[in-house]
């Protein structure tokens, strides 16, 4: 499965930085490195919803303060 966090200035500002590092730290902890590939990409064009992520094909809108949930709901459950 592959994540993709987009790293561009706008995204930056709204914490993709934070958000890049707690998934990669949720990844390791739930020790599944090997089936989970995450990514970095530059703009996804819908700056104005926070940092942007998609999950395959899938789009969401994710804060710092989100990531948590975001990775149980989104990335645990179709692993």
């Amino acid at each position: 499965m592959k994540v993709t966090v987009c790293i561009g200035s706008s995204c930056h500002i709204k914490g993709s930085r934070q958000v890049v590092e707690k998934l990669q730290s949720l990844i390791k902890q739930a020790d599944i490195g090997e089936r989970v590939e995450l990514a970095g990409t530059f703009c996804m064009g819908k700056c104005q919803q926070g940092v942007c992520v998609t999950v395959g094909e899938e789009f969401f809108s994710v804060s710092p303060e989100g990531v948590g949930e975001f990775f149980e709901k989104h990335v645990l459950n179709r692993v």
